[in-house]
């Protein structure tokens, strides 16, 4: 006679592994915002071309590129303010432009210049753009105290916008942008034309939002900016995806570590006839030479006897990581 084994107790059964498809409605459910083969052409201009991106939940993911990449033209598709030729977008789980205004009562839009209304104070600005929402009184009311905080501005709530410094506006604006608890902040060049010090406000708030969990797509031509906010970067150019990954990776993929900068009125001649041979690449700007090498060495001690330039020894960064796959040529 035949004996079976005896049966597990079911607490020491293995759990049935995910199915495909429930794996895959969890990658879904991560997905902020997905974009596949986006075209959208002005005429006869393709200001977009195939671009394809996705943003995961929590993080903040930069969009890089020069003027007339076709950035601005990208961020009004994804919110369905203008319809692409081609191509799916898919923003918190909303096919758009179908179902866009469904899907932007959950997102925060900081447009790059201010659009405050001159005729209200802080509060009343707040206030309206509450309303839009659809949010009750009561709990604007809870809210506001907490923006005016977050935004540094909790002495300005009874003042005209007319009165407030650029560096506050813009504050405001970003401060605006969060009155709905959006699952997505989309922010585009925020700190343009603000000082320093406004600058440092600002990333200080994003970062805090980030902490909190909170998703960020931005844009920005200050490569510092993205450098300290970013945890993945897409570069764009001429309407086309050229690199896409984490800053460090694309800085280990795209450009060498070292980088020599030679300036002054023989820093061209030198760069011409020294630097080219001691450095693995050589671009010169004006009257700046930049060196970029895996060994710095050869080139500081010629630098060391060399006359009439200056030079400086510094990490690569982000921007000769964007010089290089854009161009240095001036973009209007």
């Amino acid at each position: 006679m035949l004996h079976r084994p005896p049966a597990c107790p079911p607490e020491e059964l293995a759990p049935p592994e995910p199915s495909a498809s429930a794996a895959d409605e969890a990658v879904r459910r991560d997905i902020v915002l997905r974009v596949a083969g986006l075209r959208k052409s002005y005429g006869s201009n393709e200001v977009v071309r195939g671009l394809d991106f996705a943003i995961r939940r929590g993080e903040c993911f930069g969009l890089l590129g020069p003027n007339g990449a076709g950035k601005t033209t990208t961020l009004r598709c994804c919110l369905g303010l203008i319809e692409p030729d081609a191509g799916e977008i898919e923003l918190l789980g909303e096919p758009v432009p179908k179902f866009a205004r469904r899907a932007r009562m959950r997102v925060g839009i900081v447009p790059q210049m201010d659009n405050l209304d001159p005729d209200f104070t802080v509060i009343e600005n707040l206030e309206i753009y509450g309303r839009y929402f659809g949010i009750t009184r009561s709990l604007l009311a809870t809210r506001i105290p907490k923006l005016l905080d977050f935004a540094g501005l909790t002495s300005k709530g009874d003042v005209g916008i007319r009165t407030l410094s650029g560096g506050m506006k813009r504050r405001l604006t970003l401060a605006r942008a969060l009155i709905n608890d959006p699952e997505l902040l989309i922010l585009d060049e925020p700190t343009t034309g603000l000082d320093p010090q406004a600058r440092h406000l600002i990333w200080g708030g994003l970062r805090q939002l980030l902490t909190q969990g909170k998703t960020i797509l931005l844009t920005t031509h200050f490569m510092d900016e993205a450098e300290r906010l970013a945890t993945r970067l897409a570069v764009i150019d001429h309407g086309s995806l050229i690199a896409s990954d984490t800053p460090r990776a694309l800085l280990q993929a795209h450009v060498e570590p070292e980088v020599v900068e030679v300036y002054g009125d023989e820093a061209k001649a030198w760069g011409e006839t020294q630097g080219r041979h001691l450095a693995m690449r050589l671009e010169v700007a004006g009257e700046t030479a930049f060196c970029y090498t895996h060994d710095p060495k050869p080139l500081l001690e010629a630098l060391a006897s060399a006359r009439g330039v200056r030079y400086l020894h510094r990490p690569a960064n982000l921007e000769d990581l964007f010089i290089k796959l854009t161009g240095r040529e001036l973009r209007d």
